[in-house]
């Protein structure tokens, strides 16, 4: 006989934490009304696809295998970033077990990473169309694969550059929201993961201290609260979640370019090509993937790595992760610059390329052009012209807010609103158990 089930939706406010729920008055009712916070501790890393990959899986980064946002693939020696298919995921997924119970459960995937070709019945995620001229199209990957056209036919084309880079705003989040809604219209899930990334944004980009920080959380606040409101209304269990705090950047000199002093050490090598240099991550006996807070150095066995200030060491032991892992101390993050004259950078560099470049850059969300240079910039490729996007700024001080620490305040670390105050904070290892407790109607083993 089949277990029953409570329809249950997980929305994902990445960034929000208690210091700002203050300006969340939706966010902040609901909480009231299920009875508070209960305060979650991140895995190691604190980086996006790493938490959740722990609250799908229930397993910690080194059962898992996502070390990061991307890591160095031994076999091919590429360093790659933001994939996007479940395949990588290690474990038993919640949607995974859920169905395994009942096997009538359904679930609806919208832009979690690592949400591809998955056994989610319902995936919509950012992938967009890349031309041979070399434009990149706005579009986004649906199964069923007819939903792609739906949601861009009702809603408009997913806002990509609006989603990542200078351009970066809420109406990606809202876009995603609304879809959200039509998802639920058309198939009503038994579980709904969905992932709305505004404050990220505006945390790395102002800090979270910045006096637009309020704002920025206000709209999110309402674009939740618009969804909460369709979605209680539906019968839906609502759980709200985040993934990390960020914390503000030293005012100075907080990246560390630890590529740099690996090169310096004679341990990282390039190739030129066109007039910039490329890592060679295949060729080097040293070179670190950066990504925010944390930095894996692969490296041969025999070599021992220059002193570098301001991080210390990690163990983390699975096969992705670096011979040596890196945490930055607070306020400081890593940046993958490995060039060490600025006229010998790369073209990608001073673009939007997040699969590219061998590293996380927070930069891309800011531009060092004009608004007119980069509306005509756009007109050209818009009309089929060839054309370098090169306004991304390499000057590492613009960046005021980064994440990846586990050893953050407590007013800085990420949460879970629905199921009312714990008597310890829970890690995100244990939010699996807690949604299969909320589907299926069970009184969990969590101590509060």
């Amino acid at each position: 006989m089949s277990e029953t089930m409570q329809r249950v939706a997980v929305l994902n406010v990445v960034g929000l934490t208690p210091s700002l729920l203050p300006h969340a008055p939706r966010i902040r009712a609901y909480a009231e009304a299920t009875g508070g916070i209960t305060p979650l501790q991140p895995v190691f890393p604190a980086v996006t696809c790493s938490v959740q990959a722990s609250m799908t899986t229930g397993l910690p980064v080194e059962g898992h295998g996502i070390v990061g946002n991307g890591w160095y693939s031994r076999d091919t020696a590429e360093v790659r970033f933001w994939q996007r298919s479940d395949h990588l995921i290690h474990g038993e997924k919640v949607w995974e077990a859920a169905k395994q119970r009942n096997p009538n459960f359904t679930c609806a995937n919208l832009f979690w990473w690592h949400n591809t070709y998955s056994a989610c019945d319902v995936v919509v995620q950012a992938r967009p169309i890349y031309k041979a001229d070399g434009r990149k199209i706005p579009d986004c990957y649906t199964n069923p694969p007819g939903l792609r056209d739906a949601l861009q036919n009702k809603l408009g084309r997913f806002p990509l550059f609006r989603f990542w880079g200078p351009m970066a705003d809420i109406s990606s989040s809202q876009w995603i929201a609304e879809a959200a809604i039509e998802v639920e219209a058309r198939y009503q899930p038994t579980l709904s993961f969905v992932y709305l990334p505004h404050l990220d944004y505006s945390l790395q980009k102002l800090g979270p201290d910045h006096a637009d920080i309020p704002a920025d959380v206000q709209r999110i606040d309402q674009v939740l609260g618009d969804l909460l409101d369709r979605l209680t209304a539906q019968g839906v269990r609502v759980l709200i979640v985040s993934e990390y705090g960020i914390e503000p950047t030293l005012p100075q000199d907080a990246a560390i370019p630890i590529n740099r002093y690996l090169r310096e050490a004679a341990l990282l090598a390039v190739r030129e090509e066109d007039g910039g240099e490329l890592l060679d991550p295949g060729a080097s006996r040293a070179f670190a993937v950066a990504d925010h807070q944390i930095a894996h150095v692969y490296h041969e066995p025999d070599v021992e790595l220059p002193e570098v200030s301001g991080c210390r060491a990690i163990e983390m032991k699975n096969p992705r992760a670096g011979d040596t892992v890196l945490v930055a101390d607070p306020g400081r993050w890593f940046t993958y610059d490995y060039w060490l004259d600025e006229t010998q950078a790369p073209d990608f560099a001073r673009t939007v390329d997040i699969h590219r470049k061998p590293g996380y850059d927070p930069r891309e969300l800011f531009a060092d052009k004009g608004k007119a240079a980069i509306a005509w910039k756009l007109l050209r490729k818009k009309l089929g012209f060839r054309q370098l996007m090169d306004v991304i700024p390499l000057d590492t001080d613009l960046v005021r807010g980064t994440h990846g620490r586990t050893d953050m305040p407590d007013e800085l670390q990420p949460l879970l609103i629905g199921i009312g105050e714990t008597a310890h904070p829970l890690t995100c290892t244990a939010v699996k158990d807690v949604i299969l407790g909320q589907v299926f109607n069970e009184e969990s083993a969590i101590d509060r």
